[in-house]
């Protein structure tokens, strides 16, 4: 095969230093068309056409079975009324109908559906079965272009996830065996975290809320009153207090009330408050505006409000630091915390959403994966806006967002980005889309630091440009 090209060449009367150039670079191979080449090579590994194909539909107590041919023929077809982990008899009924049609074997293919596709792949290696998934984006596609109608039942989603499989329209999973238990881990850690961020955001948006409504002059007493812990001492005791009778804790005069206020510090693990924020807060006690009303039965639901908040922040501290853990028994905080700004526990969020990177063929997959990838728009002579495509893995794009705004603050080469971005005559962004820009960096080079196991450089991720250095120098100055 690799001397048909070059003669089909000399047949056509190409000299001999045109074909090397030809075949040396006049392919038009690109990157991309080498990663997608490759990653279709993993995949007929996965599903050889010696291989039938069974699909399956999983369901919480309805499993459909189909076996097929790689023309989507159906060879056999069954429906098991059992739970997810006793369908190993299901696939033994599979393997045989296989054989008996003539075929070495087979691969079996699922939607990822909860946690039923993991019980599935473990049953599949357990009797040496290639396993692959089909995304649901994908089935519903295809479902639609089936017969140009929106039904759908068990029986055709089976036999859909077979001819996705066959035309190798889908994916290669994350291992179920131990050789992915550490980052099984850490995504559950990172899921658990996404709890706790939602249970403290919440928190502190009901608080806001009931003070706005019955005491707003509480929330004028500190400039940043949910990240000030002299402020939340001070709410704390006046909420535990008074129960709505702020008369109560203004008879006990500012001495008393700093002391208490002292004491719920160091009970938090603080040192001491800061005393104008106590005295502001002290004096907003004889503030009458908001519905007074309310306030007794506003500042019960405040106590338990506080009490939840303190709970969750305890609680996510906690995950945090696993999380950390879990990056180190990795070996991989030292690298990741080379880039400037990114903290080991942004760091670990980011990664507990994408699994192992290596997984990735390319940083770019990484990027398309949170759905922040540029959406192209071109035909002929016409370009269109383009724009994120957005589908993706959305905890993904909130992890990456959120490592923004701390790298935008210490990272000079992603300050200098961010500034060009939103700052060059041409294209100019606007600074959500610079953000957006600067969060599929930062998944690139995470990318590349946790694959090639090298340290972040910030020359290189400058693209060797000149204007982190000039950053540099007019710091320096």
């Amino acid at each position: 095969m690799a001397n048909v090209l070059p003669d089909a060449l000399v047949g056509l009367g190409v000299p001999s230093h045109r074909r090397r150039t030809f075949m040396s670079h006049g392919s038009g191979v690109s990157r991309g068309d080498r990663n997608r080449n490759a990653r279709l090579s993993k995949l007929r590994i996965a599903v050889p056409v010696t291989n039938a194909i069974v699909g399956i539909d999983l369901a919480d107590r309805k499993q459909m079975l189909v076996v097929t041919d790689h023309d989507s023929k159906v060879l056999a077809r069954r429906t098991f009324r059992c739970k997810a982990w006793d369908l190993g008899s299901a696939l033994d009924w599979a393997a045989d109908g296989a054989m008996h049609a003539g075929f070495a074997g087979v691969t079996v293919a699922c939607e990822p559906t909860g946690h039923r596709w993991m019980v599935l792949a473990q049953l599949a290696a357990e009797r040496g079965m290639a396993f692959v998934c089909v995304q649901p984006a994908a089935s519903s596609w295809a479902r639609k272009s089936e017969d140009l109608t929106t039904d759908k039942t068990d029986d055709k989603d089976a036999v859909l996830i077979a001819r996705l499989t066959a035309q190798l329209r889908c994916y290669l999973p994350e291992p179920v065996d131990e050789s992915n238990a550490t980052w099984t881990r850490l995504r559950h850690l990172g899921a658990r975290r996404e709890e706790l961020v939602r249970e403290h955001v919440t928190a502190v948006q009901t608080i806001q809320d009931l003070l706005e409504c019955v005491w707003p002059a509480a929330l004028e007493t500190a400039k940043q009153p949910f990240k000030s812990a002299t402020w939340v001492a001070a709410l704390t005791v006046v909420v535990r207090r008074d129960a709505g009778d702020l008369n109560r804790t203004k008879r006990l005069g500012p001495a008393r009330f700093e002391r208490a206020v002292r004491a719920e510090v160091t009970r938090r693990g603080g040192v001491r408050p800061c005393l104008p924020i106590v005295r502001r807060l002290f004096a907003a006690l004889t503030d009458t505006a908001g519905v007074v009303a309310h306030r007794p039965a506003v500042f019960e639901r405040l106590e338990w409000t506080l009490a939840d908040w303190d709970d969750a922040r305890a609680k996510l501290t906690d995950v945090e630091v696993r999380m950390v853990s879990v990056l180190d028994e990795l070996g991989l905080t030292a690298l990741v915390t080379s880039i400037d700004g990114l903290s080991p526990v942004g760091a670990a969020a980011i990664l507990a959403q994408t699994g192992d990177l290596r997984r990735f063929t390319s940083a770019r997959a990484v990027v398309k994966h949170a759905g922040l990838a540029p959406r192209e728009r071109k035909s002929g002579t016409f370009t269109g806006k383009a724009r994120v495509t957005g589908a993706g893995r959305p905890q993904l794009r909130v992890a990456a967002w959120r490592a923004v705004w701390g790298c935008l603050q210490t990272n000079r080469v992603y300050a200098a980005r961010y500034r060009h971005l939103t700052t060059r005559e041409a294209n100019r962004l606007t600074p959500t889309q610079a953000q957006t820009a600067v969060a599929a960096a930062i998944l690139r080079q995470l990318y590349a630091v946790v694959v090639q196991q090298r340290a972040w450089d910030p020359v290189i991720a400058a693209h060797g440009t000149n204007a982190w250095k000039e950053s540099m120098s007019n710091t320096a100055a």
